[in-house]
């Protein structure tokens, strides 16, 4: 375990050092130093700010994002599973799928206003589509001999779903939700320096325009991939659960 944050931490502390004597030999000091940020950090603690602003985002992604999952998974199988659902719905998919989530900020504001409901709205939008096709590929991806295969012994449409189709495509469900979530993350800053008044997003944008605190900018980022980071090891962590290794074939 030691040996595998070994390499990881050496990295991040060349990475800091180098930071370090890049902004000591730069005088316009444009950029802040890693001992200022680790300073804008604490001063977020000690104003409360960083476990509100921490919140507030991952409220919003959280929401956003199971709401996507709950419908997008269950409508993706669908079409995936019916030949005719795809052919008439794939080209809606495909008009609406390119659209980025921040085309969809005006709407969602004159719809929700300044708020959570319109972050939660744009997260919907960036992983509603990308789940849809997740689930789409993942079921035209099982062998067809395992459907036969439950066929032949008496499975009943339901029982097929639930004893063949489902552990087949977890698998590829689960790659796609932790792929998914990442996206979501973005979205939810990107929503937050323009359609609410909190969060983490919001926190670069006010600190920018509050006196030119770049410490807080930075130290913004940086907590924005600490957690980013914290939430795809989560996902990832569902990758190791057993009865979610169902494959197609074992070594």
């Amino acid at each position: 375990m030691l040996r595998g944050w070994f390499r990881p931490a050496v990295l991040i502390a060349v990475l800091l050092i180098l930071w370090q004597i890049a902004v000591s030999g730069h005088g316009t000091h444009l950029l802040p130093g890693p001992m200022e940020v680790v300073g804008g950090i604490a001063d977020l603690v000690r104003q409360g700010l960083l476990l509100k602003y921490a919140v507030a985002s991952l409220f919003r992604v959280t929401w956003g994002f199971l709401l996507a999952a709950v419908l997008a998974i269950p409508i993706g199988l669908t079409i995936g599973w019916y030949r005719r659902a795809e052919l008439a719905f794939n080209p809606l998919i495909q008009v609406f799928r390119p659209i980025s989530p921040l085309a969809w900020i005006p709407i969602a504001i004159l719809w929700f206003g300044v708020g959570d409901l319109a972050a939660i709205f744009l997260i919907f939008l960036g992983c509603f589509f990308p789940l849809v096709l997740t689930a789409i590929n993942a079921v035209q991806s099982v062998p067809a001999v395992f459907v036969n295969a439950g066929r032949n012994f008496g499975l009943s449409r339901s029982a097929l779903v639930y004893r063949v189709l489902y552990p087949a495509v977890i698998p590829q469900l689960i790659t796609g939700l932790r792929i998914t979530l990442g996206v979501a993350w973005l979205v939810v800053v990107a929503a937050e320096m323009i359609a609410v008044n909190s969060g983490l997003g919001f926190l670069i944008v006010d600190a920018r325009n509050a006196g030119n605190r770049y410490d807080l900018v930075v130290a913004g980022m940086v907590i924005i991939g600490v957690i980013g980071l914290l939430l795809d090891m989560g996902m990832r962590s569902l990758e190791r659960v057993r009865s979610s290794r169902w494959s197609y074939s074992e070594d």
